[in-house]
């Protein structure tokens, strides 16, 4: 993304802000159910363009909001009708950009029900024991709204958003500058190998499905999509200060009623001697990945929210 494109898309996102635009993202599936109806492009409101990914005519749009798109570069035209490719969801007080429906490229931004259910999680976890605490970081960062919540929580605080999707940079970079918020940056990194020094605050929302194409925003790897998750908390082991604390939200496989994940995440933590809280947030989530192949023994899949402790 070039500089004119940042600033027309943050143009953008005040401009609808000021609209006072609200928009919750739903599941695919959900949404795939509500796009199947009939719809009228050249009515096509905010919501529809913004939200539900619709296709609209020049005239359904104001003409301050067209120019924004066409300089960020975010307008496609197909068969006569016009399309954005960006979506903005609105969450806790924020106004988000994140990729349009649907997400099928290899560098696709995700948000949906899996971000409220994180950025919840985050608002309720009590502190960690680090006093102040002064380096956070989010790993995976996607749209970066868990660097600008928890930049809003700890505003003393540094903020890394770390990813290895350029486009989720490009849009959290975004999306930081238009929270407005002073203590939170974007950067590139493979987990924590390109930053550096110790943290009071590892946080991660990573892909744990199983994805036949590899998109990054999806695939978790390993067995039944547990792989990048275990390697979260690997690098935290060795990355957290004393009195710091992993927060990380997953989902996991549970195969023949076992949570294999639990098993090998807690005996790591316990080797290193690190306190641990597990819970299920909800039992079952992306229900339909159920039918697909590498799931054929998997019984559901749970959103699940560890909190792991190092001592102070």
């Amino acid at each position: 993304m070039t500089a004119v494109q940042h600033q027309a898309l943050l143009a953008l996102g005040a401009a609808l802000r000021a609209r006072k635009y609200q928009f919750t993202t739903v599941t695919p599936a959900t949404q795939a159910r509500v796009l199947a109806r009939p719809s009228a492009p050249e009515h096509a409101t905010l919501r529809d363009i913004f939200g539900w990914s619709r296709p609209f005519t020049a005239a359904a749009i104001d003409d301050e909001l067209l120019a924004c798109m066409r300089a960020a570069g975010v307008l496609e035209e197909q068969d006569g009708l016009l399309r954005s490719t960006v979506r903005m969801s609105t969450l806790a007080g924020e106004w988000l950009f994140h990729s349009a429906y649907p997400t099928t490229q290899a560098d696709a931004v995700f948000f949906g029900p899996d971000t409220c259910r994180f950025v919840r999680a985050m608002e309720q976890t009590p502190a960690p024991a680090a006093e102040p605490v002064r380096r956070i970081v989010d790993i995976g960062c996607g749209s970066g709204v868990g660097a600008i919540t928890l930049a809003r929580r700890f505003p003393q605080a540094e903020l890394l958003a770390v990813d290895i999707n350029d486009r989720a940079l490009a849009l959290a970079d975004v999306n930081i500058h238009l929270a407005g918020v002073e203590n939170a940056s974007a950067h590139h990194s493979n987990l924590l190998t390109q930053v550096d020094g110790l943290f009071d605050l590892i946080v991660a929302n990573p892909p744990y499905l199983l994805d036949a194409a590899e998109r990054a925003y999806r695939h978790g790897g390993g067995k039944l999509g547990a792989g990048l998750s275990l390697q979260i908390v690997q690098a935290a082991i060795v990355r957290l200060a004393h009195g710091g604390a992993l927060w990380l939200y997953a989902g996991v496989a549970m195969e023949h009623g076992e949570d294999a994940f639990l098993r090998q995440a807690t005996a790591m933590l316990e080797e290193a001697g690190l306190r641990w809280t597990y819970e299920e947030i909800d039992p079952d989530v992306f229900g339909e990945e159920l039918e697909t192949t590498g799931y054929a023994d998997v019984e559901r899949i749970a959103a699940v929210w560890l909190v792991a402790s190092k001592e102070a």
